[in-house]
């Protein structure tokens, strides 16, 4: 298959984003107003010394362009780096002046709850992160990171796979294990840049563009589904697991990642604004929805210089006539 082959379905306008220098936060950091910028990097030059004075040069920036998002958001990110109050305030302003949420504001109000209200992030956030990243995306996750979600699902995988639908594809990291087994390989993804990487790589029979928090049922009926590193991006996995169930044959087979926790809950909002999902929870929502289940605990990435402890997921879906209710679940939870 050539790169022309694979087709890419961009349903939506695209964004133009440039990154922060303070936070990376994926949108243009100017205001547009030259006195309004020229305040905000003093206020930077502050930092980390003096988060108040910083503060407060941020607010006069803001007096010039209440609508700022971006300002109302770095606002946030100070004062609750400082323990300063009113972050929220800021916080919620910043989404009110950018209801899409492409910050991100409202991870950050729950971050400063201590509990998620949401239960998926905010589409706009997801795509504009994405579309930023995508060019250097391989090279930060793989050669830096040690990333190997796709290399730990392969492993429990055997050739044939049949008619493959790679969920959250983003480059095409998990399609390159995919391809040799597969007779078509379809892979779906939110952001068009990672999209356009996935496509250089001329491995996939076609590419679209699709938000995994907003899929509807369809007719088509896969042999095998996969998602890497995909659901640290949506918190509760009842819709998604739902949809895949219903999309696969019986007997498909169901592979993905999560970052696991051992806290109470079944996923919790961590600090580097990605989800984790706790094993037991998930084992048993896999169960009701008609999966047998095998869970392997794995280090999937380095962060930071610390390991990311996820699961990796093979889940197959039962024969046709037989009940959820099969002895203890079919559900086997191996440890690393």
């Amino acid at each position: 298959m050539t790169g022309d082959a694979a087709r890419v379905k961009d349903d939506c306008g695209q964004l133009s984003p440039c990154f922060s220098v303070t936070s990376m936060i994926p949108v243009s950091m100017s205001s547009g107003d030259l006195i309004a910028d020229r305040r905000a990097d003093y206020a930077e030059a502050l930092l980390p010394d003096d988060p108040a004075a910083a503060c407060e040069l941020y607010l006069q920036a803001l007096d010039l362009v209440p609508g700022w998002a971006a300002g109302w958001f770095r606002l946030g990110e100070i004062r609750a780096g400082a323990g300063l109050p009113a972050a929220a305030a800021a916080f919620e302003a910043a989404l009110a002046t950018d209801p899409q949420d492409r910050l991100g504001a409202s991870l950050q109000l729950d971050l400063l709850r201590d509990r998620s209200l949401a239960d998926t992030m905010p589409s706009a956030f997801v795509e504009t992160l994405f579309d930023q990243y995508a060019a250097e995306f391989d090279a930060a996750l793989v050669d830096k990171l040690d990333y190997r979600a796709p290399q730990f699902l392969s492993e429990g995988l055997a050739a044939p796979f049949g008619r493959v639908l790679d969920l959250g594809c983003g480059t095409g990291l998990m399609g390159v294990e995919l391809r040799s087994g597969a007779d078509w390989l379809e892979g779906w993804d939110i952001s068009a840049e990672m999209l356009r990487e996935a496509e250089a790589k001329a491995i996939y029979d076609r590419l679209e563009k699709r938000d995994l928090s907003a899929l509807a049922p369809g007719a088509e009926q896969w042999d095998l589904i996969t998602a890497a590193d995909v659901f640290a991006y949506l918190g509760a996995l009842e819709r998604i697991v739902g949809w895949v169930a219903q999309a696969l044959r019986p007997g498909g087979r169901f592979a993905f990642t999560v970052e696991a926790h051992e806290g109470q809950g079944a996923y919790v909002l961590r600090e580097s604004r990605r989800y984790a999902h706790a094993a037991e929870p998930l084992a048993a929502l896999l169960d009701h929805a008609g999966f047998e289940v095998r869970m392997d605990r794995r280090v999937l990435r380095q962060d930071r210089g610390a390991p990311i402890w996820g699961l990796v997921v093979q889940a197959v879906k039962r024969p046709a006539g037989r009940g959820d209710d099969s002895p203890e679940g079919e559900s086997i939870m191996l440890h690393a």
